[in-house]
């Protein structure tokens, strides 16, 4: 089991893993299906964006989207299954037929590449259950959010406060017109030092050793032999990977006939094409000149009938199979589509070539490594966690025996926002900043810090969060003091011209624009909410807005003025107006499915360990 689930999988099956978090229907989400679903999206949105803040991907407020998503999609299935909208498998076949996203899974016929789901870690019966569910799940809100309606006039009420034009003066307190007149003292700047020492930490840190076993490590000591190289490069697979697409141009002449049209119909409309065809094996120059002339498909007769080129999958199959068997230049019989009777001429062939095996001898080489790696990732791993724990005053037994390369850095207990790479990870953080490891000076567990990534670390020297000697942040403190004591004098003199034009209200303010909430000419967002706050029945208005460190603006709003039209009408705002209406009524109907299946976290879930911290981490 420990080999299996590896170091937190086993744990979360040994200690705190079973603890029941939530309920969908009567069914419990564990901790550890929790966790699982939450390092998967942690590892996903590391791909999409390395330079994310890790310290948000696993706060809590990111670790209860992932139990609320979690819950979500239980409920949804929990209504597909209580529905019944699960397709039948025929209507399952035509789905993954004709669904696009689904075009790179196909194979010629139509049917399922066993080999890319083989890469997926499923086989074909795991995919239809997993594509079944699927399309069941988006027929619960599908009905709903689909089919949302908005009059125009209740999207006009909405849209008008959005589109509302107000005109206004205003004059603003800037601190940076302050600055220079500011003095202070020694006095002053230690005694602000003293008040404010919060701002003057130097965060808690760590010099650290560490060593990580992952699949390139392994890699780096497996070799591959030029003959398990050349038999890879020889299998199926390969030569499906490393052959370019063929893609093929054909022009076709269509004598249109309906599917289900009769017999006769048929007869006559195959007649014509053979007539046709007949025509143009006399005088195969003329092809172009009968589709123009004959061809009743409207997008490609006035081309000549030239269909560009496309690929396997791209055409009904009688049409593919007869481009795909002509050679350049050939014409082929009249053949039968759901579209009429055609003949066509393949014009044009590209791709279909494969790549030499030296050209992909690099990459074949890495494969061939890391499936060697994962093959024996199990047992490494586990002499790995086994040796940094049985020997753990120093990381040097794992590094022999493993032929592992030590490493060293210096980390924070709380990682600079947009870092990246092992060393962020929370768990292996929480591990090093641990009283084994600071007091004891231990290496700590294998931490997996991403998938198949192991790292174990070992505090050389901790300082632990302290204030900085006022002598170090001196020109800090003095800015800041400087900053605030600006900010002072703006919102004083910010609040006497405020007085000032209240006694006065006609008395002009330096600077007018006419704004809206989609035009905000650049008006910082609390003096745009304060303009357009103001009650339009008792203008004019005249308003102080406090900006805290960025100043003061006396804000006087003169008129009301019609909302400006949109270049091209509304239709485009009415539009998003709808999603945003279907997305609230789908809202409305998951919260009803919700309470309908008795989704519910458990009371004490906020209380429960964070995954750094649960048992055995």
């Amino acid at each position: 089991s420990f080999i299996f689930f590896g170091i937190d999988g086993y744990t979360s099956f040994t200690g705190g893993g079973n603890t029941t978090v939530a309920k969908v229907d009567g069914v419990s989400i564990t901790r550890a299906e929790w966790e699982n679903v939450h390092q998967r999206a942690i590892d996903r949105a590391r791909r999409q964006n390395p330079e994310q803040d890790n310290k948000s991907l696993d706060s809590p407020e990111a670790r209860h989207d992932t139990l609320d998503g979690l819950m979500r999609d239980r409920v949804l299935i929990a209504a597909a299954t209580k529905m019944h909208l699960a397709p039948s498998d025929d209507r399952l076949r035509r789905l993954f037929a004709t669904d696009p996203q689904f075009q790179g899974l196909r194979n010629p016929d139509g049917s399922v590449n066993r080999e890319l789901l083989a890469m997926q870690g499923l086989n074909s019966d795991q995919f239809a259950q997993q594509l079944r569910q699927q399309y069941a799940v988006q027929q619960v809100m599908g009905g709903i959010v689909t089919t949302s309606v908005t009059t125009k006039s209740v999207a006009g009420a909405t849209l008008d406060p959005l589109l509302q034009r107000r005109e206004l003066q205003f004059q603003r307190f800037d601190p940076v017109a302050y600055r220079a007149a500011v003095q202070v003292t020694d006095a002053d700047l230690e005694a602000f030092y003293k008040s404010e020492q919060a701002a003057f930490k130097a965060p808690e840190q760590a010099e650290i050793e560490y060593v990580m076993l992952d699949f390139e490590t392994m890699g780096k000591g497996i070799t591959v032999s030029e003959e398990e190289l050349r038999k890879s490069y020889a299998e199926p697979a390969a030569a499906a990977r490393y052959t370019t697409p063929e893609e093929r141009r054909a022009s076709h002449v269509l004598i249109k006939v309906e599917k289900d049209a009769s017999a006769a119909d048929k007869a006559k409309a195959k007649a014509r094409a053979e007539e046709l065809l007949a025509q143009v094996r006399k005088a195969p120059a003329t092809f172009a000149d009968v589709a123009r002339k004959s061809s009743q498909d409207p997008g490609s007769a006035a081309q000549g009938g030239d269909l560009d080129f496309f690929g396997r999958g791209s055409m009904v199959k009688p049409f593919e199979t007869a481009a795909f068997t002509l050679k350049q230049g050939e014409i082929s019989d009249v053949f039968e589509t759901d579209f009429g009777f055609h003949f066509l001429t393949v014009t044009g062939v590209k791709g279909g070539q494969k790549k030499s095996f030296e050209e992909v001898r690099p990459e074949l080489e890495a494969e061939l490594r890391k499936a060697r790696a994962k093959a024996e990732w199990a047992k490494v791993a586990e002499t790995f966690t086994n040796t940094v724990y049985e020997q753990s005053d120093s990381l040097q037994p794992v590094i022999d025996k493993l032929k592992l390369e030590k490493k060293t850095a210096t980390v924070l207990r709380n990682p600079v926002p947009g870092s990246s790479g092992p060393l962020v990870s929370t768990k292996l953080l929480d591990a090093v900043f641990g009283t084994e490891a600071v007091a004891n000076k231990r290496n700590t567990d294998a931490i997996e810090v991403a998938p198949n990534q192991l790292v174990s670390a070992r505090v050389v020297k901790h300082l632990p969060a302290r204030v900085l000697p006022l002598a170090n942040v001196k020109e800090q403190v003095r800015n800041g003091l400087i900053a605030r004591r600006a900010a002072e004098q703006a919102r004083k003199d910010g609040e006497a011209r405020l007085a000032a034009v209240k006694a006065a209200p006609a008395e002009a303010l330096p600077e007018a624009k006419t704004i809206s909430r989609v035009k905000p000419e650049g008006l910082p967002r609390p003096v745009l909410e304060a303009a357009l706050r103001a009650d339009a029945g008792k203008l004019p208005a005249i308003i102080g807005v406090d900006l805290k460190e960025q100043g003061y603006v006396v804000l006087r709003v003169s008129q009301v003025l019609p909302r400006e039209e949109v270049p091209g009408g509304d239709d485009a705002l009415r539009a998003q107006f709808g999603q945003a209406w279907a997305r609230a009524e789908g809202d409305a109907y998951l919260a009803a499915l919700k309470k309908r299946f008795k989704a519910e976290v458990k009371a004490d879930v906020a209380t429960l360990p964070d995954a750094a911290s649960a048992p055995g981490r």
